[in-house]
């Protein structure tokens, strides 16, 4: 059977385990393969014996470091089952795993339900694209109850996710009914559904079967991996060979391994594999692990999961073949630890020795700050840190030890802006020009080529590309990481007999550093996402330290004599805080975070004094260009160096192109608000404007709380034809920012939003003007937008995966240039997009009281009129 299988690549499935720390996940992986025949005892966590944890800093602590494999036989179907770790510090290790996955199970503690952990899991197997299998473990525990754990379930992760071990077969086919269109179909014709109408709703992420059991104790497993062998259905692969590799490590021997998937084709010994960077070379071996072990083939086929030496240049994300590279990782590390070396260690040779090991986890950043000559290594927290230590000691023999932790801030740009590079030191040439575009909060780095190959080469452009994306670049506010920006070359110049590839590399990194010097860059530091559980007497506490932290909470949540506070903080304001939790609540809270994503720093003065960086002085990424004259180069200093180039690219800081105007809103409710709609909402309320706006304008002072009082600044009388502007609102900014509002939001947030819009209407009816009032609808599934007359103004529900930002931002890029725009938000990232854009901000406590003004000033005339 295994020698049939082997050949069949159809029947080949990847299934990944993974779970919240503690919650039995090796202890499943242990039953299945017993289960299964794989195994001819039970090994145990606790015991050091357990098949999958092989290394022995992981029998040490007692959990999962490293991701394993394991294969055996279900039915007709090859299975690789990929042990993951469940230890936050390690969920970079978990998430490259997930790369190569057709199914996933995840293992939920029954007598803890869904953790804050648990959540962050569940968001990343959505965002791969997985279809989950759910296994609530530990059910033997006194207190667990199937039928609350369901609920649960249901609640905090999907609706989709359906118990298939229910007794009531009429109840779980209606149940499976409700889940999708297709399944409703069956059902409603047929009465039941067949297995393969389930299995296609399980591999959509429609229906998540859900198993309850105890794997210590062998309970529910065989049921278990009845349900796997039933609903998983096996890939379709192409013929042309494609690969995606998703971990580097090393053998007992030193011999580096490439750990990937086949997904297409066959890879043999002997073949030459290409990267994309240009490395070339040959595989010696494949080999098939299970657990420690593993055996060599001379070939691979579709579907499966190997390690092969020989290549010495792979990295984790990369595709082979006809495969694209991975995206960017979701977690990132936020905090970075100064490593400090014993007196008598060569600090570049240690250098050396990390760099090995960042190969093997891409998200251990090693750091080399050349002003201090110091090391230093971002990771995801203190349990990762104490393993990398261990890690330094039994590879290489060093004891090390790390200074206090410190936050990983990024930086990024508010606006467009066009970075040149030139390099030409005697016999060498290359000339770039990049547009540096600022892009969505996550979306990381992304780098394209607008360029014609009559200029330069498509060679030469894909070597620029490749060269930009081979290195992290810095920002010149405090040497952080850039981020969230697209880079795209626009321009560029090779000669034919001096240009070399590395003569592009250095060009293309000056042009990224010259545009940032002309950019206004802005700091970035972490967010969490975190979930408090304290006693209810203690509850007013935990608001008010959240609230001190500069965090944001939903209302508390009762679970019995708990209140569950989740919201979103600073990492910088919640590194220290889960001492302080165990300390005031005298150890019945807890506290769980999970990175969030990046936002506005608040202290970005205090971050840059403290740092102290000179961009000018960082000789390893210097902002200038270098150029030749009478046989000899010299260099130009970044602001002088656009007036030495060779070429015009022929971007403008005032030209826009069309590419980066996003597409205008679609219907959904009664008619739709095109771009073009709205220009001539603005024409018929003001004429055609024909006055120049400034470029840029001076932040809102804080003083300035009202509409009123930005008139008054901008020296603008009542009776100036100017005064006339259109005001954006982000509405649901607005509703919990007005106490009153979102008192009323708790209990029926569409009252909330009525009562909004009736507040509005008065005010536009009084004021004039044109005013539009944004609400997100980004979640609404399949939305496409709409706008609604409402008396005076206009109400706008942006469509999904827009939110009200995201539209606001668009309108003023589209109109701002054109009339007066004013946006009410108090969320600081709107803010600094639209100062960048020369709107003007009022927040919601201005607006509030600009309303009441106006309120006062109807009621006086109204009283005055019938006085008289």
């Amino acid at each position: 059977m295994g020698d049939t299988l082997e050949k069949n690549p159809q029947k080949r499935i990847c299934i990944g385990i993974l779970a919240h720390v503690d919650a039995g996940k090796t202890t499943l992986s242990e039953a299945i393969l017993y289960s299964s025949g794989n195994l001819r005892k039970l090994g145990r966590v606790d015991h050091g014996d357990a098949y999958l944890d092989t290394d022995q800093l992981e029998k040490k602590r007692g959990i999962t470091i490293f991701s394993k494999q394991a294969r055996f036989v279900l039915g007709d179907k090859q299975i690789t089952l990929m042990d993951t770790p469940g230890h936050v510090d390690f969920s970079a290790e978990m998430e490259r795993t997930l790369q190569v996955l057709d199914y996933a199970i995840l293992v939920i503690n029954g007598a803890d339900g869904v953790q804050n952990h648990t959540l962050t899991l569940w968001k990343l197997l959505e965002h791969y694209g997985i279809p989950v299998f759910l296994f609530i473990n530990k059910m033997d525990q006194p207190g667990t109850d199937p039928g609350r754990l369901m609920d649960e379930v249901k609640k905090r992760l999907n609706d989709g996710c359906i118990d298939f071990a229910a007794a009531d077969e009429t109840l779980f086919f209606e149940e499976l009914a409700m889940c999708c269109e297709p399944l409703m179909e069956t059902y409603l014709q047929a009465g039941s559904m067949s297995r393969s109408h389930i299995a296609e709703a399980v591999q959509n992420r429609q229906v998540f079967p859900c198993y309850f059991g105890s794997a210590l104790k062998m309970e529910g497993v065989e049921a278990f991996l009845d349900g796997l062998e039933i609903y998983c259905r096996p890939q379709t692969y192409a013929d042309e060979f494609a690969a995606r590799v998703y971990k580097i490590s090393r053998d007992s021997a030193g011999r580096r391994l490439t750990h990937m998937k086949i997904l297409g084709g066959t890879l043999r010994v002997k073949d030459i594999l290409k990267g994309r960077n240009g490395w070339e070379d040959k595989i010696d071996q494949i080999r098939l692990y299970s657990g420690s072990q593993f055996k060599l083939e001379k070939q691979a086929d579709a579907g499966t999961i190997c390690a092969v030496t020989g290549l010495e240049n792979t990295c984790a994300g990369e595709g082979l073949g006809t495969e694209d590279s991975a995206l960017a990782p979701v977690l990132e590390p936020v905090l970075t630890y100064r490593i400090l070396l014993p007196e008598n260690c060569d600090t570049h040779t240690m250098l050396a020795n990390l760099r090995q090991l960042e190969e093997e986890d891409p998200l251990l950043r090693v750091v080399w700050d050349e002003w201090s000559g110091e090391i230093h290594a971002q990771l995801m927290g203190k349990v990762a840190m104490e393993v990398l230590q261990k890690q330094i000691l039994d590879r290489f023999g060093i004891e090390v030890e790390f200074g206090p932790g410190s936050i990983v801030y990024k930086e990024t740009i508010v606006e467009p802006v066009e970075g040149v590079g030139h390099f030409e030191p005697l016999r060498h040439y290359a000339e770039v020009h990049l547009l540096l575009e600022p892009g969505k909060r996550g979306s990381g780095l992304v780098f394209a080529a607008d360029c014609s190959e009559e200029q330069l080469d498509r060679s030469w452009q894909r070597l620029i590309l490749a060269h930009l994306e081979e290195k992290p670049h810095l920002g010149v506010l405090t040497g952080s990481e850039i981020t969230d920006m697209k880079i795209t070359l626009i321009a560029g110049k090779g000669h034919l007999k001096h240009t070399e590839g590395g003569d592009f590399r250095q060009a293309a990194y000056r042009a990224v550093r010259q545009g940032l010097k002309k950019a206004k860059s802005i700091l970035l530091e972490p967010w969490y996402e975190f979930c408090l559980e304290v006693p209810q007497e203690m509850v007013g506490r935990a608001m008010a330290d959240i609230q001190r932290m500069e965090g944001s909470f939903s209302p508390p949540e009762t679970q019995g004599d708990t209140a569950v506070i989740i919201g979103t903080a600073p990492a910088a304001s919640m590194a220290q805080y889960q001492n302080d939790v165990l300390t005031y609540t005298k150890g019945r809270g807890r506290l769980a975070c999970a990175f969030k994503g990046y936002g506005t720093c608040r202290n970005e003065r205090e971050v840059i004094e403290v740092r102290g960086y000179d961009s000018e002085r960082d000789a390893q990424n210097p902002t200038g260009s270098v150029f030749c004259a009478h046989g000899a180069g010299f260099t130009v200093s970044w602001d002088q160096v656009e007036t030495y180039m060779h070429v015009d690219s022929g971007w403008r800081p005032e030209i826009r192109k069309a590419s980066r105007v996003r597409a205008p809103l679609p219907q959904r409710g009664q008619r739709v608000a095109s771009d073009q709609e709205l220009e001539e909402i603005f024409t018929r309320t003001y004429g055609e404007s024909k006055r120049e706006r400034a470029r840029f304008q001076s932040p809102l002072d804080p003083a300035e709380k009202s509409l009123t009082a930005v008139k008054k600044r901008r020296g603008e009388t009542e009776t100036d034809e100017q005064r006339q502007r259109f005001l954006l609102v982000d509405g649901y900014n607005i509703i919990f920012a007005w106490e009153e509002l979102k008192e009323l939001a708790q209990v029926n947030l569409d009252s909330a939003r009525d009562r909004l819009i009736e507040i509005l209407c008065n005010y536009q009816g009084y004021q004039g003007g044109t005013l539009i009032v944004v609400f997100d609808a980004y979640k609404v599934e399949g939305g496409k937008g709409s706008v609604e007359k409402h008396g005076g103004i206009y109400v706008i529900y942006t469509k999904e995966a827009e939110s009200a930002d995201q539209y606001i931002e668009r309108t003023v890029n589209q109109i701002g240039r054109t009339y007066d725009v004013t946006v009410a938000t108090s969320d600081n990232m709107v803010q600094m997009i639209i100062w960048g854009e020369g709107a003007m901000r009022i927040s919601a406590r201005g607006l509030k009281e600009e309303i009441e003004a106006v309120n006062q000033r109807i009621r006086s005339e109204y009283m005055g009129q019938n006085g008289s």
